[in-house]
C-alpha cells in the first residue's frame, strides 16, 4: 500500500526472504564457525541468540551453502519429546524410515548406527539441526543428545559421522555448560548479538536498498535512532516497527518517517493485548 507512495519496489521489512540478509559481524562470524565445524566433521556446535535475532534465516543460508557431501540434513522441531521418543524421532528423520511402534532403544540405536556406517562409506556426513534446543531442559533429553554423539564418534570412524547443530535462545549456552560430557563435545559456541546503533542504521539502509531507495530519502536520522532504542537492536522488532511506521507515515501523507511515527507505533504495539 505504501510502496508506490515512497517509490519502493517492494516491502523492505518483510521477515521472510533470504535476499534481504544483513551480514552483521556476529552473524558472519557464526556462519564461518558453523561451516568450519560442519565441513571438518566436528561433533557439535551451538548457535544462540534472542528471539527474532535471525537464527532461522542464518540456518537457511547455511544449508544453501553446504557441499553436497553434507547429507542428510535434517531438522528436529519437537525437542520437548521425552528422551526415548526423541531418540526414535531423530533416527526416523535421519534414516527417512519410521521405526516400529515401541521399538526398543537398542534396536533404534542399531538402525541409526547401520545408516551412519553406510553414510560414511559413501563419503557423506549427516547434519542434525535441533531448533529451539533451549527447550531441552531435562537431563534425560541432554543425555539422549550425548548418546547420539557417542554413537556418531564410535564404530571405528576417523571423524564424527554426524554434526549436531543446536540452535536456541541464549540460555542454551548455560544448559550446555552444566552438562560437562555434552559441553566437551561442542566445538564452537556462537552468540548472535543485538545490533549496535550503527548496525541498525546500516541494516535499515541495506533493507531499503533492496527495494530501490536510500535511507535518508525515507527515514529521518532521528527516526532511525528511535527505531534502534525501541527495537533494542533486534531485527524482527526493527522490521515490525519500521513496516508499521511506513504505513502511518503514508496515512499522514508525510514525506519521510519521523521519530514521532516510530514512537507512535511503538506505543500502540505496547498497549495491544
Amino acid at each position: 500500500m505504501y510502496e508506490s507512495f515512497f517509490k519502493l519496489t517492494g516491502r523492505p521489512f518483510e521477515n521472510f526472504g533470504d535476499d534481504s540478509y544483513y551480514p552483521s559481524e556476529s552473524h558472519q562470524t557464526a556462519m564461518l564457525k558453523m561451516r568450519y565445524a560442519i565441513e571438518n566433521r566436528r561433533s557439535a556446535i551451538a548457535v544462540c541468540g534472542d528471539s527474532g535475532i535471525g537464527k532461522s534465516m542464518l540456518i537457511r543460508l547455511l544449508a544453501a551453502q553446504l557441499p553436497e557431501a553434507i547429507a542428510p540434513l535434517v531438522t528436529v522441531v519437537f525437542p520437548k519429546l521425552p528422551g526415548d521418543q526423541l531418540l526414535g524421532y531423530v533416527t526416523d528423520k535421519i534414516t527417512r524410515q519410521c521405526g516400529p511402534p515401541d521399538e526398543p532403544d537398542r534396536l533404534t540405536l542399531h538402525r541409526l548406527e547401520s545408516f551412519l556406517d553406510e553414510n560414511v562409506a559413501a563419503d557423506r556426513h549427516a547434519l542434525v539441526v535441533v531448533d529451539e534446543a533451549h527447550l531441552l531442559d531435562s537431563h534425560e533429553q541432554l543425555e539422549t543428545l550425548r548418546l547420539l554423539l557417542n554413537l556418531a564418534t564410535g564404530g571405528g570412524h576417523a571423524e564424527s559421522a554426524l554434526t549436531l547443530l543446536l540452535v536456541g535462545q541464549s540460555i542454551l549456552l548455560t544448559q550446555i555448560e552444566q552438562n560437562a560430557s555434552l559441553d566437551e563435545r561442542v566445538s564452537e559456541k556462537c552468540l548472535l548479538r543485538r545490533f549496535t546503533p550503527d548496525q541498525t542504521a546500516s541494516y535499515v539502509q541495506h533493507r531499503l536498498q533492496q527495494v530501490g531507495r536510500q535511507m535518508p530519502d525515507v527515514f529521518t536520522t532521528a527516526a532511525v535512532d528511535r527505531l534502534h532504542s525501541r527495537s533494542l537492536g533486534i531485527p524482527r522488532r526493527i522490521n515490525r516497527l519500521a513496516d508499521l511506521a511506513l504505513m502511518v507515515a503514508y496515512a499522514d501523507d508525510a514525506a519521510r518517517v519521523t521519530e514521532d511515527h516510530i514512537e507512535g507505533v511503538h506505543r500502540e504495539l505496547a498497549t495491544t493485548p
